[in-house]
Formats: C-alpha cells, structure tokens, sequence
C-alpha cells in the first residue's frame, strides 16, 4: 500500500478515535440512538479507508501482477474480499 497511504491512515486514525468516543458513550450510559449513529459514522469511515485500501491495491498490486503475468491469483484475491464484502 504505497499510494495514498496518509489519506488512508488518517481514515483509519479519526475512526479509532470514534470507536473510543463510541466506548466512554457507552460507559457514560448516553442515548441508545446517539451511540448508534456515531457507530454508523465509524463504519462509513472504516468503508472510505477500505476502499481507498482496495483501490491502491488494484492500481498497484494488481496490475503489476499482470505485467509480469501472473495476475488470477490478484484477481482471485479481490474477489474473494468483495465477496466477504457483500455478504
């Protein structure tokens, strides 16, 4: 993951903040639907860093695969994270 390696961790960084924020809410006893909705923002930033993550991977990993032709094995590797992905 060479390429937009600080967009992505700075994602990643500000989602394990909420996750901490989203704890003391908990432990704080606030509102059901408050902690839910910060819940939702984390996971939308954890999908964003994914993305970016997976999208790196496909310009870089995948393609370099190709050119030195062996690339079903990176394909079968994104196939298998996007079928995880939408179960």
């Amino acid at each position: 993951m060479r390429k937009d390696r600080s967009e992505t961790l700075k994602l990643l960084r500000t989602s394990k903040g909420q996750i901490e924020g989203i704890i003391k809410m908990i432990e704080d006893e606030r509102y059901c639907i408050d902690i839910s909705k910060q819940i939702l923002a984390a996971q939308a930033l954890l999908k964003k860093a994914n993305h970016q993550i997976l999208k790196t991977h496909m310009e870089t990993c995948v393609k370099d695969a190709f050119a030195n032709n062996n690339g079903d094995e990176k394909i079968e590797e994104v196939i298998g994270i996007l079928d995880k992905y939408y179960k």
